[in-house]
């Protein structure tokens, strides 16, 4: 397995090592040793999302308060998505910027998204199915969904129309999370990091 640093420090893209042979694929999808050695970050997996998406569906963006925040493992089971990480960490040299990043079930990467970042993705086939492993389970009361269509975020989504939630399009912009004080500073994020083993990126 490979981590490759995304352009948002504390984000990586993992590509894995696949055996293939008359059988098909064999390949190692998650190690929690690995990933803490590789990011300096461990996820510790309190829940699992199984999402199937329509062509052009918009899931996100969501946003866990910090602390404790929420990591994902994000991993694209059939068809083909792209994932969108916005780093929206206070003081950090890139917050406020966002990544995207095309996960398929053919060449298998996952992402690995830290606390402190929105996420979402959009849906590139029909029935996209997404698997999520998150270091915190599902808490309503400090959950945010912010709107994946905010100017202020700039993000060109890859299809002509997409779909989000209707939650999500009458969701927080950026502006209202700096104006509501939600969210996190790049040190609380970063502490959650070095209160665990490995080496810090």
């Amino acid at each position: 397995m490979k981590a490759r640093p995304l352009t948002l420090p504390g984000a990586f893209e993992v590509i894995p090592d696949r055996h293939r042979d008359k059988r098909g694929v064999f390949l190692e999808w998650f190690r929690a040793d690995w990933l803490r050695e590789a990011t300096g970050h461990t996820l510790n997996v309190a829940q699992v999302n199984l999402s199937v998406s329509t062509l052009g569906a918009i899931r996100g963006l969501h946003l866990t308060r910090t602390p404790p925040g929420q990591a994902k493992y994000v991993s694209c089971m059939s068809g083909a998505i792209v994932d969108v990480l916005v780093d929206l960490r206070l003081g950090s040299p890139t917050f406020g910027q966002h990544e995207s990043v095309r996960l398929d079930a053919t060449e298998q990467h996952s992402v690995y998204v830290p606390e402190g970042f929105g996420h979402g993705f959009c849906a590139l086939t029909e029935g996209a199915t997404v698997s999520y492993l998150c270091s915190t389970s599902y808490a309503p009361e400090i959950e945010y969904v912010l709107n994946p269509l905010d100017p202020e975020l700039g993000i060109t989504w890859p299809v002509a129309d997409p779909i989000p939630s209707d939650i999500a399009a009458q969701g927080r912009g950026l502006r209202d999370c700096l104006d509501e004080q939600l969210l996190p500073t790049y040190d609380e994020c970063r502490a959650l990091a070095q209160a665990h083993p490995g080496r810090l990126t």
